[in-house]
Formats: structure tokens, C-alpha cells, sequence
């Protein structure tokens, strides 16, 4: 079982930043995929940034250049830095978990674990 713990969504006006965290707890091998995926009411889950256990990087491409996905794998946490923030990455937030070695953000997230979501919203 594997629990992941999101902080760091809040409110902000147009070009400003957020950065989000995601705290994993208890997976127990070493090959996986972690990111993180944004939902609106009405719209499907979409992918915004992945990263795999080996540091590669994968980005949605309305936020390349904006957004940027790392990982302290001595403290388990995933980030989200979230730069020139627009009204339309407005979202609930999630970070997902995945064993193995199948991209997370490209391949669909079937068997991904979830944490709880964690609100952004940017105003004009």
C-alpha cells in the first residue's frame, strides 16, 4: 500500500507561483513513476508533469517551460514548481504512484495510487 500526502495548492493572481509536495509513504520498490495530474469538474484527469524513479521527466505541453517536476528521494517527496501561473491551471491537483517502468503520464494511469488532491486556483 503506498500513501501519498499532497500540501501546497492555495489562491493566486496570474503570473504568480505555487509549489507543490507529495510525501510518499510506504512503497517498497525502486522502480516506479510519480507525477502529477490536474482535474476539472466535468473533464477527465490529464497529466501535467511525470518523473521516474531514474529522474526522467515528462511535461503536458501547456505547461513546458512553467512547471517544473522534481524529487528528494531521501525524504520521499515529490514537487511541483509552478511558475507564470495562468486562470487556466485552475484545478484540483493530484499526485500519483505507479510501480515499474511504464510512463505514467503517457500511458494512461491504471493501478496508480492517489493522494487526496490539493486545490489551485490562479484569478485574472
Amino acid at each position: 500500500q503506498v500513501i501519498l500526502a499532497e500540501s501546497g495548492g492555495g489562491s493566486v493572481q496570474a503570473g504568480g507561483s505555487l509549489r507543490l509536495s507529495c510525501v510518499a509513504y510506504g512503497y517498497t520498490y525502486s522502480v516506479y513513476w510519480m507525477g502529477w495530474f490536474r482535474q476539472v469538474p466535468g473533464k477527465e484527469r490529464e497529466g501535467v508533469a511525470c518523473c521516474d524513479s531514474s529522474g526522467s521527466t515528462s511535461y503536458e505541453d501547456s505547461v513546458k517551460g512553467r512547471f517544473t517536476i522534481s524529487q528528494d528521494n531521501a525524504q520521499n517527496i515529490l514537487y511541483l514548481q509552478m511558475n507564470s501561473l495562468k486562470p487556466e491551471d485552475t484545478a484540483m491537483y493530484y499526485c500519483a504512484f505507479r510501480y515499474g517502468t511504464t510512463s505514467l503520464c503517457e500511458s494512461g494511469y491504471a493501478s496508480a495510487y492517489w493522494g487526496q488532491g490539493t486545490q489551485v486556483t490562479v484569478s485574472s
